[in-house]
């Protein structure tokens, strides 16, 4: 997977955010404070950046417009490899050595919002409104928020057209549709109805919507206390199970590569991923095979809330060209940048108002992620998040396996999670 991994691949495996201010409520809280707002004069100076993976490559490109418009500042963009993105934040903010702008995965915001090392977003920089509402509440610790949302990213039911179409069946919308729908493509040859991981690394992105779309959540209303153990999390471990118990899922994990393989042969019918699948499928199914797949929102509950990710920006409070930083930051959160960045980067835009543009509104796959968006959600930025939802995974893998079961499972969850605490 490329992005909507978090700590650990790309979309979480290397970010962070940190907070200024709620949605809504335009400014700082919990006792931090930006240093005031930010004109609307030309930037000027030196502006150091740290993006990671393919954003570090092309964002330059991006940077030499801001230039143009800028003509006394120089955008300096250092590539770092997500791989050692956590470890280099980590040692330049212990050795006060950072840049001015650092690019964060969405589940590092938490962990690295509690060092202080980064600036309250500026009264006024942005309006939190016009982004999606999951998107900015990456940014968000104790209800500051921290930076702005760059880009996001979503999961969406990818599937074989034709074996649903052999069927007779329409893309599911509630989870007994969705079994039905997994169970009717097996019956067109698919091995696996659906492919999903049988719980280890990053399984948690998988069945932590089945309990939003409940009404659960990963912290209670006070935004302290664990609620793994409740009655949604109990219905979201059996039903995803059961997928295994059933057969509807072989119980292997398929990396990458493999997964496109398996769904252009039709022994994958159905899996969930992000956007940068659909180019993927393009490439390796070759131009008959755009016929044969198509993408739908998840199917769900009582809502049909999806995972999502991405990439954020911040400041850092150091920062030696601040008022700049900020300058640079508030102009790639411009509708119309986010649309000139998707045709470089292909990322998708954080600004609800960019999706209005044809070459979103009017695509077949990126609408669906678009829609997706308006109704997907993130885990909440607590400094230990890596650690509790490693015991997720841990915990889901044993019950899809049949070597525990569901209640011991998240009774297990729950008392790790409340010794580990939330680090706030």
């Amino acid at each position: 997977m490329r992005r909507l991994t978090t700590a650990g691949a790309v979309v979480a495996a290397g970010a962070v955010i940190l907070t200024g201010c709620g949605r809504g409520d335009g400014g700082g809280a919990s006792g931090a404070e930006s240093k005031g707002s930010i004109d609307d004069e030309p930037a000027a100076g030196t502006v150091e950046v740290w993006a990671m993976g393919n954003e570090g490559e092309v964002l330059g490109e991006l940077a030499r417009q801001f230039e143009e418009e800028n003509p006394d500042v120089t955008i300096d963009v250092t590539a770092v490899p997500w791989e050692s993105a956590h470890d280099r934040i980590a040692t330049a903010i212990a050795g006060g050595e950072t840049p001015d702008i650092s690019m964060l995965g969405t589940t590092w915001v938490g962990e690295f919002a509690a060092t202080g090392a980064f600036e309250p977003t500026p009264d006024g920089l942005v309006d939190e409104g016009s982004f999606f509402e999951g998107s900015w509440e990456t940014a968000i610790v104790d209800e500051v928020a921290y930076g702005v949302p760059w880009y996001v990213d979503t999961r969406v039911l990818y599937y074989r057209t034709d074996l649903a179409e052999a069927a007779g069946v329409e893309p599911p919308e509630t989870w007994d549709e969705y079994k039905a729908f997994a169970k009717a493509l097996q019956g067109q040859g698919a091995t696996s109805g659906v492919s999903l991981p049988p719980g280890g690394f990053d399984s948690w992105q998988y069945v932590t919507p089945l309990a939003w779309q409940q009404g659960g959540d990963i912290l209670d209303a006070d935004g302290e206390t664990f609620a793994l153990d409740s009655a949604a999390w109990q219905e979201a471990f059996a039903f995803y199970a059961s997928f295994f118990e059933e057969g509807i899922s072989e119980p292997v994990r398929l990396e990458g590569g493999e997964i496109e393989q398996k769904f252009i042969s039709g022994e994958v019918g159905s899996f969930y991923s992000g956007p940068y699948h659909v180019s993927l499928l393009l490439e390796q199914g070759g131009p008959e095979f755009a016929d044969q797949f198509a993408v739908a929102m998840v199917p769900g509950a009582d809502s049909r809330t999806s995972f999502t990710g991405g990439g954020n920006l911040a400041v850092f409070d150091d920062s030696d060209n601040r008022d700049a930083a900020w300058k640079f930051v508030r102009w790639l959160s411009q509708p119309e940048t986010q649309v000139q960045w998707y045709d470089i980067s292909t990322d998708l835009p954080s600004v609800e108002a960019a999706w209005e543009d044809p070459v979103f509104a009017d695509d077949p796959y990126l609408s669906v992620f678009g829609e997706q968006l308006t109704d997907s959600k993130a885990p909440p930025a607590i400094p230990t998040w890596a650690q509790v939802s490693a015991v997720i995974d841990q915990e889901l893998e044993k019950v899809t396996r049949g070597e525990t079961s569901v209640e011991d499972a998240l009774a297990t969850v729950q008392q790790q999670a409340e010794s580990i605490g939330t680090g706030q």
